[in-house]
């Protein structure tokens, strides 16, 4: 360590990484490390924090709510994640064909990946508008169904949003994964009347799947942490049928003022994240290849 600090050539280097440095303490180590720490408090941003030992992760456990909310945050991250991951691996396949216009295709799958969740927000919920929205007009049912505002259908209508949002981003990593398949192993699969479906069951997948083990990882930890979508279109409701634990922590936090326990939910929410994607670690050897 004194010897890089010595070198003078090496002081350029520390400058341009301190800033980043000093972000990631500030806004990220600093923050996570107070947060495990009051998560063993009782503590409404006014008066001191008290020390209530593991009260907030016990309350959890008796808590009605932090199942129902864990449902919703398990049954969200599974279903955006499956759909994220399957409709964009079917639409770079196809778009790897060399299809007509598929720059076209590629731009216009992506285009919802850019734009601000604002502004799908507002349109999305004129489309699911049971009133004037053009979804209920398109499938001809009427205001029978009631998207935002059904128990039933408010989650699926979010999780239809995160995919169709998601789906241009995926789609360019296993793109990007197709083509570093060389064509010589498809010339070679097609002397074993390997062509079409089963071509893509037996080559083509076994050897993209560096590229779907990267994508499920980073798609399943960013269905868990979603927030931005549940606070624009629906606020958790109705009656907390679309509550997953980031948007919970935020209400606990900002709204009651509970920091102890939000705190302590962000934490559950950290080990839920760390352990699944330790299995996917784990796991990864019986079926990504050269693993």
């Amino acid at each position: 360590m004194q010897k890089i600090f010595k070198n003078s050539e090496s002081w350029p280097a520390f400058w341009f990484i301190f800033p980043a440095f000093l972000g990631t303490l500030i806004f990220i180590i600093i923050p996570v490390v107070m947060s495990f720490g009051l998560g063993f408090t009782e503590w409404n941003l006014i008066s001191k924090p008290a020390f209530v030992g593991f009260k907030n992760y016990a309350d959890l456990i008796y808590d009605p709510q932090f199942y129902h909310v864990l449902w919703n945050t398990f049954y969200y991250a599974f279903a955006t994640a499956f759909f994220s991951i399957l409709i964009p691996l079917v639409l770079a396949y196809a778009l790897d064909s060399k299809i007509k216009g598929s720059a076209l295709y590629k731009s216009a799958y992506f285009i919802p990946y850019v734009t601000p969740m604002i502004v799908i927000a507002i349109v999305w919920t004129w489309i699911f508008d049971p009133n004037y929205g053009i979804l209920n007009w398109a499938l001809g049912i009427g205001d029978s169904i009631k998207w935002l505002y059904d128990e039933k259908f408010a989650m699926p209508a979010l999780i239809i949003v995160s995919v169709w949002k998601n789906i241009g981003y995926n789609m360019i990593i296993f793109l990007a994964g197709l083509q570093t398949i060389s064509p010589s192993v498809y010339e070679a699969s097609e002397l074993d009347a390997a062509t079409g479906i089963k071509r893509f069951f037996y080559v083509t997948l076994p050897l993209l799947t560096p590229t779907l083990f990267f994508v499920s990882i980073m798609t399943v930890i960013n269905s868990f942490q979603v927030f931005d979508l549940i606070y624009l279109m629906t606020d958790g409701g109705p009656e907390n049928s679309t509550m997953v634990m980031v948007y919970w922590v935020f209400k606990q936090a900002f709204e009651y003022f509970n920091i102890g326990k939000a705190s302590a939910i962000a934490y559950v929410l950290f080990v839920i994240i760390l352990g699944l994607t330790l299995i996917q670690w784990i796991t990864r050897k019986k079926w990504v290849l050269n693993e």
